[in-house]
């Protein structure tokens, strides 16, 4: 009697078990690597694309199915904006597959309000712990201001100008630091400078990734694609902790975090 009971109690644990398995995996989420843990995952993703030793992970139709099923916001560990030069691809250059890195594209990895969305969607709702501002060797868009601010580009279209406008800073900046530069010598000051911009103007636009940074929760890092070599250059994360805090001084900076402004 006694061995009845016990059976009967171990399959009606089973059955509560399996029937409570299915929301117990719903609910699970996967834990998000920090800021350094995710610069490091680059890292390394670039260090095996560089070496010829890529794994291409969470490229299978395993990964198809589970992006179907669940949402980016449990696996995305970077949101990065880069050209949109076709030397740039940004998974492959990282060794990374579906669901892992927020993309952003745009000619000059400018910064502009549209931009800024989509980073503060890939930092606060996408919960990456880590933006990348990814500029690379011999970019259009800082060669054709370079040349504009040298007095010996060609016209912009009418469409054009608006979306690099954002670059003449970082050119003019690049241009008074380095005077020893002459002509084309300049571009990769401009291209690294151009990087420090479109950070800045992220800060300058967003409250909110301002917020992320200083707490710890993410961090916003420049880095350089060198389109022959598929090496990236990382560049000194102390230079974005001054930006914030210049940025921190100005009284032009975005106070504002919510669209209705009722900040909370």
């Amino acid at each position: 009697m006694r061995k009845s009971i016990v059976r009967i109690c171990v399959a009606a644990c089973c059955v509560l078990v399996l029937a409570t398995a299915p929301a117990m995996a719903k609910t699970s989420k996967v834990e998000k690597p920090s800021p350094d843990e995710a610069i490091h995952m680059l890292k390394e993703g670039n260090a095996r694309f560089v070496s010829g030793k890529s794994i291409h992970p969470h490229a299978d139709a395993a990964r198809l199915i589970q992006a179907g099923k669940e949402n980016q916001r449990d696996h995305a560990y970077a949101t990065v904006i880069t050209c949109s030069d076709s030397r740039v691809p940004v998974d492959i250059i990282f060794d990374a597959g579906i669901m892992d890195i927020f993309t952003l594209r745009v000619a000059g990895n400018v910064i502009d309000a549209h931009e800024a969305g989509s980073v503060e969607y890939g930092l606060a709702h996408v919960n990456t712990p880590v933006f990348v501002v990814l500029g690379h060797t011999q970019c259009g868009a800082v060669t054709a201001v370079t040349k504009e601010v040298q007095g010996h580009g060609h016209p912009l279209e009418v469409n054009i100008f608006p979306l690099v406008d954002g670059i003449i800073p970082a050119v003019q900046r690049a241009v008074k630091k380095y005077p020893e530069a002459k002509d084309a010598d300049i571009i990769p000051y401009a291209i690294i400078e151009n990087v420090w911009q479109a950070i800045e103007d992220l800060f300058m636009k967003s409250r909110v990734s301002r917020e992320l940074v200083k707490s710890g929760k993410a961090k916003v890092v420049g880095a350089i694609y060198d389109v022959g070599t598929g090496k990236i250059e990382w560049l000194p994360e102390e230079n974005v902790t001054k930006i914030l805090e210049k940025v921190e001084k100005n009284p032009k900076r975005e106070m504002h975090k919510f669209a209705d402004h009722h900040d909370h």
